[in-house]
């Protein structure tokens, strides 16, 4: 491909032409015409606009720096031109040190690299016959009017090839080949022309003129404006359409117009709001389960026997627990809790139990169908042979192919960037790098919870708590409460800090890796960045769920952190609700912080830009220039789009059994996300590149990864950090004889029998409480249900029979809730084919047909040369039999 690129692609690539033979664009000024995508002769259309600042009104360079930047402009232009594209420049209307230089591709170039790159076109009208589905009619009430948007014709495509031009269904050569294939032609041969040479090492390609600042821009046009049709009747105004009947509010619960989304900006950003609104849709089902499973616990509440215990002064307020901290922290009543115990009966119910398992079916469905409904646009969109046949190799990577190798397959010399060894390098050292970072990441979250282990004594002191208090205060502002909230924040703010860092590192790193094809540079960065964003954002989750309160001794004896800090102990309304209270504070801040910076930093610029072009707003301005001043859309595109849903799903399916309520408020922020995503591209943004993608790349098994985890995380929240097992235990074991004195099972006398209870003479001086006992108790009892023997037995303060149960029910749970929701997902994963029957058959089909097409358009030019051939044979045998005398 190298060679093919060299010798057929770019004829003048390795050659820089002198200054007597550059070629410059021709120069034109304005028409007037604003709404025009065309050169100024009204008939070449513009595939392409470069921006630059004229090198002789620059002054924040040497002079010497402004002659070399010229020189290679110039350069990279007259190559341009040399490969086949027409230049026209225009000075700016606004800023007369701006000039646009207009790039069209004529029909000859398009052929010319349309084969080259493997770009499927149309050979004849589609005849399969499809048949509406039993649902039609009602989804027909949510799609776009197709008066409005009229659905895309399907064809039969083919990899173009200009031997067979005629087999092609040519209407008209100026949109056989539409905007968004132009644009990325034209887009290809930028990246790949020279510009200088130096040290026999070529430098070329339009990045790396963007990255120095001899370019100031590089983009597609859009077609016209988003609030208003286009007054050239040669404009289709398709941004305009988009805007009305797909990004504004208005259209919330419409379908999207997946097919007129993939016509205009290509199949990656088609693809990107096909999985979004997939996700959305599932999410329907899930949010109503949740709900139910909400309201079910809202239901049951008041029939929460041990919350009942906890609230009831002759029971919860006898009981007197021992402090939590050494020394500083006092005796408290468990009364304190039952505002939080009643919450928890909410949360920590049958119906949660229920959530969690549907959740990890209801995944397994969503990833399955999500396969098929994949499938269904790689047939659509032509994409099920892109990998293979389309996507070109990186010129970053074509630069640096020197070694040269032979391929095992083709058993031919290849060149490579690099040998075994060099790659064994690269990958040792970027993998080092990925643990570092990690590595760091944990750093930071160790440090956080040593913050939570030092400030708890603090507010303790500062907060301290009476049992005789009446503040209501008291109820809200506790000392757990004032760690937890200010290390959720500290830990957010920690978390979007070291998102800005590592953002840079993973494009250094991957960038060294150098990926052979777009495709699988962006899979590369994909994989590095998540791996980074889970640790930096589930990390402080998991220490909540399944370590925080897990290892804190008992009061006689607790256990220190670091030896010097004492392990925290959870809220006394349990982890259950701090893990939620952490969810809340890390996704609604996340989710700020997203909206500010993907909305409001380009609105803001747009308007600031819109603002100091005001006193020239007599002026009329073209759309290159309204274009220019739009923000462009970044170097990672849709990377920050799907990190963010891909961290939400994360949310919705890893901690599901502590929120059932997550997916609602994922549904109501995903319907909102979509016409946001849609808004800022058709508003706020410059059009992308268009680019074919298969699927969704990378995400897809990570998405796959999240799900399989997400059934052991559940199981193990609602064994290990619910309160669901003991209870149960509880109930069934312990409640009646032997080891109960109730005559039949209930859940009465719970609290008493799961809270251990300490003699506090026991109090070592390291940890004894300034603060005098209460009354006259000589006992207190544990925060966290340890069970252990009372003082006095003489296997005092060890657990006792009941905890011991208590852990084989759990561990028991754990397996078989993982075991038979894996097994029922197995069985789902086998039932649901990844591509339905009737897109197999559709695909076979086109093969065949196109194979057929192909096969009979040849062999009737064949048959028609032979005619001729013949014709011409039987004249001359003919001529030569022929009598002379005739």
């Amino acid at each position: 491909l190298v060679l093919e690129l060299s010798q057929v692609i770019i004829p003048t690539y390795g050659t820089v032409p002198d200054q007597q033979n550059l070629h410059t664009p021709e120069w034109v000024d304005f028409d007037d015409k604003p709404d025009s995508l065309f050169f100024k002769d009204g008939q070449r259309r513009i595939d392409f606009v470069l921006v630059y600042e004229d090198e002789g009104k620059k002054m924040t360079h040497k002079r010497s720096d402004r002659k070399k930047q010229k020189r290679k402009r110039q350069v990279y232009e007259s190559n341009l031109i040399n490969n086949g594209l027409q230049l026209e420049a225009t000075r700016s209307v606004l800023d007369e040190k701006l000039i646009f230089v207009k790039v069209h591709a004529p029909w000859e170039v398009l052929c010319t690299y349309a084969e080259v790159m493997h770009i499927k076109l149309p050979l004849q009208h589609n005849d399969l016959k499809t048949r509406d589905s039993a649902f039609n009619w009602f989804s027909r009430l949510f799609r776009v009017d197709e008066n409005i948007i009229k659905p895309e014709q399907e064809f039969f495509t083919a990899p173009f090839q200009k031997e067979h031009l005629s087999n092609f269904h040519i209407q008209d050569k100026d949109t056989f080949f539409n905007p968004a294939t132009r644009s990325r032609i034209v887009h290809f041969i930028l990246s790949r022309v020279e510009y200088a040479t130096k040290n026999n090492v070529k430098k070329f390609g339009i990045n790396k003129l963007l990255d120095t600042g001899i370019y100031k821009a590089a983009f597609p046009l859009h077609d016209s404006s988003c609030r208003h049709l286009s007054m050239d009747p040669n404009c289709p105004s398709e941004r305009y359409l988009l805007y009305r009947e797909w990004a504004h509010p208005k259209n919330i619960f419409k379908l999207q117009p997946l097919d007129f989304i993939r016509k205009y900006y290509g199949e990656k950003i088609g693809i990107y709001f096909a999985w979004l609104g997939f996700y959305t849709n599932m999410l329907t089902v899930a949010a109503v389960v949740g709900v139910g499973c909400f309201l079910y616990g809202c239901l049951t509440k008041d029939n929460c026997t041990w919350s009942q215990e906890v609230c009831d002064p002759n029971i919860g307020g006898n009981i007197i627990m021992c402090p939590q901290c050494d020394k500083v922290c006092t005796y408290w009543n468990l009364t304190i809790t039952c505002e939080s115990s009643k919450k928890l009966c909410i949360f920590d119910s049958f119906g949660t139990l229920v959530f969690a398992v549907f959740m990890g079916i209801w995944v397994t469905f969503f990833l399955e169908f999500w396969k098929r409904r994949q499938a269904e646009l790689e047939y659509e969109w032509d994409t099920v042979e892109y990998l293979e046949q389309e996507e070109q190799v990186r010129p970053e990577y074509e630069a640096r192919c020197t070694h040269v190798v032979m391929n095992e397959i083709t058993q031919q010399e290849e060149y490579v960037p690099y040998t075994a060894w060099g790659k064994c390098v690269r990958m040792t050292f970027c993998t080092s790098a990925i643990f570092f970072w990690i590595l760091l990441i944990i750093a930071s979250v160790v440090g956080i919870i040593v913050y939570r282990l030092s400030v708890f004594l603090v507010f303790s002191a500062k907060l301290s708590q009476h049992i005789s208090g009446t503040e209501a205060i008291r109820k809200y502002l506790t000392p757990q409460t004032a760690t937890s909230v200010t290390a959720s924040l500290i830990s957010f703010v920690v978390i979007m800090i070291l998102n800005i860092i590592y953002e840079k590192v993973a494009i250094l790193i991957t960038d060294f890796e150098l990926p052979r094809t777009q495709t699988d540079y962006e899979n590369s960065l994909t994989t590095k960045m998540f791996l980074f964003q889970f640790v930096n954002y589930y990390s402080s989750c998991f220490y909540i769920a399944f370590f925080k309160g897990k290892f804190v001794g008992h009061p006689g004896s607790p256990v220190y952190w670091l030896g010097k800090y004492r392990n925290e102990e959870c809220d006394p309304g349990g982890c259950l609700l701090e893990l939620t209270t952490q969810l809340a504070i890390i996704v609604g801040g996340k989710a700020i912080w997203n909206n500010i910076q993907e909305v409001l930093l380009p609105l803001v610029k747009n308007l600031i830009g819109r603002y100091s072009a005001a006193a020239r707003s007599e002026k009329v301005v073209p759309r290159w220039e309204h274009d220019y001043h739009l923000q462009p859309i970044g170097k990672l595109g849709l990377f920050y789009e799907y990190l963010e849903m891909v961290i939400q799903f994360g949310f919705v399916t890893l901690f599901v059994a502590s929120f059932p309520l997550a997916p609602l408020l994922a549904l109501i922020n995903n319907m909102l996300e979509i016409r946001l995503d849609a808004w800022k591209l058709t508003t706020q943004f410059r059009r992308m590149v268009p680019q074919k993608a298969q699927d969704i790349g990378a995400w897809q098994p990570i998405l796959q990864g999240i799900a399989i985890l997400a059934v052991v995380t559940n199981a193990m929240i609602i064994a290990f950090t619910s309160d669901m097992i003991p209870r149960l235990v509880y109930y069934w074991s312990f409640s009646v004889p032997p080891y109960g004195s109730y005559s039949s099972h209930t859940m009465k006398g719970y609290i008493n029998s799961t809270l251990s209870v300490f003699n506090i003479s026991d109090f070592k001086n390291a940890s004894k409480p300034f603060s005098p006992r209460f009354g006259n108790h000589t006992t207190c009892r544990q925060v966290y249900r340890d069970l252990r023997y009372p003082p006095g037995h003489q296997h005092q303060y060890e657990h006792n029979i009941y905890y011991w149960h208590v852990i084989a029910a759990k561990l028991a749970f754990i397996i078989v809730m993982e075991h038979v929701i894996y097994f029922v997902k197995f069985i789902i994963s086998y039932i649901i084919p990844d591509v339905s029957q009737k897109t197999k058959s559709k695909v076979k089909r086109e093969k065949y047909l196109t194979q057929k097409l192909l096969h009979e358009n040849n062999l009737k030019g064949m048959t028609k040369n032979m005619g001729k051939i013949a014709d011409k044979i039987i004249k001359g045998a003919d001529s030569t039999f022929r009598p002379k005398d005739e």
